[in-house]
């Protein structure tokens, strides 16, 4: 039953930073996770452009070559508004998880990535070891909208019986 699955990735959505204001004085943000045909949103909060949802979501990865979309909303009446998205490349962290590193110090930090233009990294992105699972923190610039960030941590869970990385 899940020979397709490589594994599960934990996004825990931490906080938003400087959203953009899509109502008269603020926002009532809430975020969507998707890849593939899996989607996920974290909860509403009202009338706030710096939200703290410290929220976790759990997608299956079945292949972590696909990207983890992240769009932000804004919730309204009839149509919520795009208050922008970013994309995920898993694939680093997915590799630090080949590496089957065994008894590492807690808060071994594996790998480091740079904000480029092939990422939506605002800030450096630390790849770690905590509690023998391995763990990555970001904060990512939303595109396609005049201002925000998203402040996440994914941790990636082995499935036994998956097909594994």
């Amino acid at each position: 039953m899940l020979d397709h699955l490589v594994g599960l990735l934990k996004v825990r959505v931490l906080k938003g930073v400087d959203l953009a204001i899509r109502d008269l004085r603020s926002s009532d943000p809430y975020v969507v996770v998707r890849i593939g045909k899996q989607k996920l949103k974290t909860r509403v909060v009202k009338k706030n452009t710096n939200p703290e949802w410290n929220e976790e979501l759990t997608l299956s990865i079945e292949d972590p070559a696909v990207p983890v979309r992240l769009e932000v909303f804004d919730k309204d009446t009839f149509i919520d508004d795009s208050m922008g998205n970013a994309e995920l490349d898993i694939r680093p962290l997915v590799d630090v998880v080949k590496m089957k590193l065994q008894d590492v110090p807690d808060k071994t930090v594996v790998k480091k990535l740079v904000p480029n233009r092939q990422n939506c990294l605002a800030e450096e992105s630390s790849i770690y070891i905590s509690e023998g699972k391995v763990k990555q923190d970001l904060v990512v610039r939303l595109k396609n909208v005049e201002c925000g960030e998203i402040e996440l941590q994914l941790l990636w869970v082995d499935l036994p019986g998956s097909k594994g990385v």
